[in-house]
């Protein structure tokens, strides 16, 4: 056998490894303790460069080998600290909590205070909420992350702050059986009503109208805040960026002024007409799931009592109004798009 082949045998063998014992990473809710060492200072000071960087991501005591880079659209003209991505390289994870992965989307903490640490532990909590009503979603895992400055720009104390990881488009689509597609636009006819009702009333939940199964002024793909995958014939639209949600209520959020609400806070229903009795059974399993969402905000590390309870109270408007339930579906429908 040759060098060349032999090297591409050995290769094949650990990603073989590396998919066949990859660990659940998305499946647990504990805390991953890790910290980021590399030229922060840097990475920030240049946040316009989407370059890839060499940093080592120690996590569970375990060092990782990883390329980092800044990305984001918006959050970078309003973020001291920028949302970054990872790339792991296949042969440095096996048998670790990231065996299997490969690009992951790191949001972090945004602004250097505690206030913004609050909104990103507030928007893990919109996506722990959404898997709670539907399983073709993207999952989240919570870090405890120590940013250690190798380049010595930065001259406050060591970074340590909450953020979290988002599971990968191609990871989703695995796991439910689907394809990710590019699409410039989508009929509601394409769609999967069960999962766009869930959708339209999860928007709602948490007071998010920073969403639409248009395609964005500057995008060329559908849709704005979501991804669309292809399930056995038929479109789910899959949402994702919940920071300028009223359950978020992040500082620097305010709604798109063509819309009439003047603060996040403000609900405002921005789902399209849908078969009533659709609706409803979205509703149900909403409603349903009221326990377990209410106490994804009661548990959430880091966050304060008061910061919890307000997040409870903000949900609970929600499931009041949503006790009379005829009353609050011919709501809905007066208003769907």
């Amino acid at each position: 056998m040759s060098y060349l082949a032999r090297k591409f045998l050995s290769f094949a063998v650990i990603i073989a490894v590396a998919q066949a014992d990859a660990s659940p990473l998305f499946d647990d809710s504990a805390v991953i303790e890790a910290e980021l060492v590399g030229a922060i200072g840097s990475l920030i000071a240049n946040k316009k460069d989407r370059s890839e960087q060499p940093f080592v991501l120690v996590a569970n005591g375990v060092e990782h080998r990883v390329q980092v880079r800044v990305r984001g659209n918006s959050r970078l003209r309003v973020c001291e600290f920028p949302p970054l991505r990872i790339r792991f390289s296949a042969s440095d994870t096996v048998g670790t909590v990231f065996a299997g992965q490969d690009k992951l989307k790191l949001v972090t903490h945004c602004r250097n205070r505690a206030i913004a640490e609050t909104d990103a532990l507030e928007e893990y909590a919109a996506y722990r909420i959404f898997n709670l009503v539907s399983d073709i979603g993207y999952r989240v895992r919570l870090l405890r992350i120590k940013y250690t400055d190798t380049d010595e720009r930065r001259k406050d104390k060591p970074l340590e702050y909450y953020g979290f990881l988002i599971e990968s488009q191609s990871a989703l689509a695995r796991r439910v059986g689907g394809q990710a597609v590019e699409v410039t636009g989508v009929s509601l006819r394409s769609l999967d009503d069960d999962q766009a009702a869930l959708v339209y009333l999860f928007q709602y939940l948490i007071g998010n109208t920073d969403w639409s199964l248009a395609t964005a002024a500057d995008d060329e793909t559908c849709c704005h805040n979501g991804d669309i995958l292809d399930i056995g014939a038929k479109y789910f639209y899959v949402p994702y960026d919940f920071d300028l949600a009223g359950l978020v209520n992040a500082k620097y959020a305010y709604p798109d002024p063509a819309l009439p609400i003047r603060k996040v806070t403000q609900r405002m229903y921005r789902g399209y007409c849908t078969e009533h009795a659709t609706l409803q059974k979205a509703l149900g399993i909403v409603t349903s799931r009221k326990p377990e969402i209410l106490q994804v905000m009661n548990e959430l590390p880091g966050l304060t009592a008061k910061d919890a309870a307000n997040g409870v109270g903000y949900l609970n408007e929600f499931f009041a109004r949503a006790e009379d339930i005829e009353k609050f579906l011919q709501t809905l429908e007066r208003r769907c798009l």
